[in-house]
């Protein structure tokens, strides 16, 4: 195994993540527990497998396999013959059953990559593995944080949940890698549709963080295994959102940092990282593998889904799609990557090219319709899809000007749920046209000689003064750049 480090000093950093994702299915991994619990009571989606009730088996779902598949797929991982759940046993307040079913040397994912851009450079990330299992109950510190609350309360309602750890290479250069790493793996998860980042806790990371010293090094970058076992390495837990795990990551590189200039040793131990206070904080010394003393689990057979990596379809992941949008829709890089931001972003735009110029459509849903949404705080499913229809068609059609269409008429449809042809009514927006703009620009002509006089000696902003004169006076209804054409006839006759 090699990893790929940046120096820092005289040590370079390693960083490894282990990504806990939370699957999209209606019942809980091994029982018929309802997934939904948001907003209920703790501890009312339970039963006798989840809490580990004597006598009490588990079944798997088979919407969980089918997701890990997708999963595996967009990683371009291998998919085994036959795969094994083994129980993994440590005792913990949230692990009813003290041992938690999962999957060790026998994962349904192994040998994959994710290709990520920082700063304009590929890389891609090697995945180790990625395997199913369930997720312990949670726990709510009382009175302070993990190592500061008086007392703790354990809620079962998550127990159970179907997970999918994804176990990457020590290959991350810093903090910023591991940040465009995890929104990258959010969003082919969101465009298979087994993922939900609205979900709280549906993405949870736990990093591996060492420091190697750097004649350890190699001139390409690469870090042998004998330097990264003999490297001490902290845990880090508790990270929840890409943000998070970039402060996370570069306080405990600094931390560990300062620690070997001051001459000490790096303890290998899990830290906790404390959101609030913006600090890890030490939790326990870091266990081993083997004392989690893995076993096979025979309350479960074997998978055999090899034949459903051929058989489970996925849809187009967001890279090959911004690539089709460049290609068949003319579409600027940016633009390319804004309106593949979300499948559902994607879906949108699609759907309306089917109706409207490519050019046109992307200019209003990337720079227009996203920017609102995104001052809002709104999602795009509040969006009217008609009712954006109609006011597309009045700007194609030149019925309303691009600068009432946006500054009124689409901001009236978020903030009122109000009707595209009632706003042009209302507020009067019609396009002005003929006769009234050529009366307005004389006008604007007569009552400006000094920003003519300024034209004719070649001052640039002298027609924007005029252009915008005009739309004044036509209360904004008139088009730019017919206004811009006639005065500019008129100026130069």
């Amino acid at each position: 195994m090699t990893a790929q480090a940046t120096q820092t000093r005289d040590h370079a950093v390693v960083i490894g993540l282990e990504v806990h994702v939370q699957l999209e299915t209606a019942t809980k991994l091994f029982c018929g527990c309802s997934t939904d619990t948001a907003d209920d009571a703790p501890n009312t989606h339970t039963c006798p497998v989840c809490l580990g009730l004597p006598g009490a088996l588990p079944v798997v779902n088979e919407a969980a396999v089918e997701a890990a598949v997708k999963v595996g797929k967009a990683l371009d991982a291998d998919i085994p013959e036959e795969t094994r759940f083994h129980r993994k046993n440590y005792y913990y307040p949230d692990l009813p059953k003290n041992f938690q079913i999962t999957q060790y040397d026998e994962p349904i994912c192994q040998d994959g990559s994710l290709e990520i851009r920082v700063e304009g450079n590929r890389r891609t990330i090697d995945i180790e593995r990625a395997h199913l299992e369930e997720d312990p109950g949670s726990l709510k510190h009382e009175g302070g944080a993990i190592d500061r609350a008086e007392y703790t309360m354990v809620d079962y309602n998550r127990a159970g949940m179907p997970l999918m750890e994804i176990v990457t290479e020590p290959d991350f250069r810093g903090p910023g890698e591991v940040r465009a790493f995890l929104a990258k793996l959010e969003e082919v998860l969101e465009y298979l549709g087994v993922f939900d980042a609205e979900r709280d806790g549906s993405l949870r990371v736990d990093a591996n963080i060492s420091l190697v010293p750097a004649e350890e090094v190699g001139e390409d970058g690469s870090i042998g295994a004998d330097a990264l076992a003999a490297a001490n390495r902290t845990e880090v837990k508790n990270i929840s959102s890409h943000k998070g795990a970039e402060k996370a990551l570069a306080y405990e590189v600094t931390r560990q940092r300062n620690a070997v200039q001051r001459g000490r040793e790096i303890e290998q131990e899990t830290r906790h990282w404390d959101e609030g206070r913006g600090v890890t904080v030490s939790m326990r010394s870091k266990e081993e593998e083997k004392d989690y003393r893995y076993f096979r689990e025979a309350d479960l057979p074997p998978l055999r889904v090899s034949g459903w990596k051929e058989e489970i379809p996925i849809p187009e992941l967001p890279d090959a799609r911004r690539k089709r949008f460049r290609e068949e829709y003319g579409l600027s890089a940016e633009e390319a990557s804004k309106l593949t931001s979300t499948k559902q972003v994607a879906d949108f735009y699609e759907d309306l090219t089917a109706e409207f110029d490519p050019a046109l459509a992307a200019a209003w849903v990337a720079d227009r319709l996203l920017g609102e949404l995104n001052y809002r705080d709104m999602p795009l499913d509040a969006v009217d899809r008609e009712a954006f229809v109609r006011l597309l068609s009045l700007v194609d059609e030149d019925e309303i000007t691009v600068k009432n269409a946006e500054e009124v008429v689409l901001r009236a449809m978020l903030d009122e749920g109000a009707d595209p042809d009632t706003v042009v009514e209302r507020e009067g927006l019609g396009k002005t046209g003929g006769d009234e703009v050529v009366e307005a620009v004389s006008e604007a002509i007569d009552e400006n000689p000094d920003a003519v006089e300024d034209y004719h000696a070649g001052e640039d902003g002298a027609l924007n003064f005029l252009v915008g004169q005009v739309m004044a006076a036509t209360g904004g209804s008139a088009d730019p750049g017919e206004v811009n054409q006639i005065l500019r006839e008129k100026l130069d006759d």
